[in-house]
């Protein structure tokens, strides 16, 4: 099945099922059960129909009273699978066999819109573990579909709008899932660089932010201390970061700022405790969970990891695969909910471009 269609003003819209083992299924479920889902873009599932039939019967049995959108009346991209795979997979067991499931939903999506079928990739949470017991040793979704992309400048960018007060916290991870261990050599100016010009071009196409505020992590404790606390940020951050205050003029980068301090203002604006807060644009984090804690304490059920750097738009939920409340019907699928309204508004935006673009010319 291939999706290519008339032009349509609405974005269109590829949502993965994940790891059929998990609460991928029931998040989608749930966060297409609004009737403006299919207003507001033109959404498909791409999954094994069966799988998602059988979750959704299965979730109306333990939750009668559950908000669902029905299979029936979902557009969706079917993934036929080998019945003994499919005999293998069961809600909160993910293996080797749901793996192989997630892995090909997401190869499928890809190609759909390496193929210009949709616009945008909504992905459901999948299991590490469960695609390297079938094969597939990658680290995470963001680099198949980099691979599939032929991109080598990516990065992972996580997005959430405070329900207190409207802001928006965009978090980019400078490494990502790399042992704690290895950051301070993965540091290489070449990276840095990397990642804060997909930042910028980021903030600039997709946000309109045309002169940027990026606030970035020093490493160690107090950012060092002057070499009391380690040397990497004398030695090798702080000439990085004013190179990079030659290289980009026209945008505001302010650090290396302590870890322990950088997170203050975020949480001033996200929370709206101290009125008149000017937080920055967007912040650079060194490694993971310099960035991600701080993400998940503010917005656990409202961030969005965005991929950057791809030929299209692809957002994801910034939860796992939950595999402990599987079938449950109690997974909280505020997360999916602003993944797609973040990757119909990221695809507007760059559609709008375009047409200008056509326009001017």
């Amino acid at each position: 099945m291939n999706l290519n269609r008339k032009p349509s003003s609405r974005p269109r819209l590829a949502v993965t099922l994940g790891d059929p083992a998990g609460i991928g299924s029931e998040v989608v479920l749930k966060a297409l059960a609004d009737p403006q889902s299919s207003q507001q873009w033109e959404i498909t599932v791409v999954g094994t129909r069966s799988l998602l039939e059988q979750t959704y019967r299965q979730l109306r049995r333990v939750v009668p009273d559950i908000q669902l959108a029905n299979p029936e009346q979902l557009t969706i991209l079917d993934i036929p699978l080998e019945p003994e795979i499919i005999q293998q997979i069961n809600p909160g067991q993910g293996n080797a066999a749901s793996g192989a499931a997630s892995f090909r939903y997401l190869e499928t999506a890809i190609a759909q819109a390496l193929a210009g079928g949709v616009q945008g990739i909504v992905t459901a949470p999948i299991a590490k573990s469960a695609w390297k017991a079938a094969g597939h040793d990658y680290p995470g979704q963001t680099e198949l579909l980099a691979e599939m992309s032929g991109v080598e400048r990516f990065g992972m960018l996580f997005v959430a709008r405070s329900p207190h007060t409207g802001w928006t916290l965009r978090t980019l991870l400078a490494t990502t899932h790399i042992p704690l261990r290895q950051v301070a050599d993965a540091l290489t100016p070449e990276l840095l660089n990397r990642k804060l010009d997909l930042l910028v071009d980021c903030l600039r196409q997709d946000f309109g932010l045309t002169t940027p505020r990026i606030a970035i992590a020093g490493l160690n404790p107090h950012s060092g201390e002057q070499g009391q606390l380690g040397h990497e940020e004398q030695d090798d951050l702080l000439p990085w970061l004013e190179s990079a205050r030659r290289r980009l003029p026209h945008v505001q980068l302010d650090g290396l700022i302590p870890p322990d301090t950088l997170w203050v203002k975020p949480g001033q604006a996200w929370y709206g405790s101290r009125p008149g807060t000017t937080a920055h644009d967007a912040y650079l984090a060194l490694y993971h969970d310099q960035g991600l804690i701080p993400v998940k304490l503010m917005a656990f059920d409202r961030a969005v990891n965005t991929s950057i750097g791809l030929p299209f738009i692809r957002t994801s939920p910034d939860h796992g695969t939950a595999f402990d409340i599987a079938g449950r019907g109690i997974a909280d699928a505020a997360s999916m909910r602003a993944a797609l309204e973040l990757a119909g508004e990221l695809t507007q935006q760059r559609l709008q471009k375009i047409t200008e673009g056509s326009q001017k010319t």
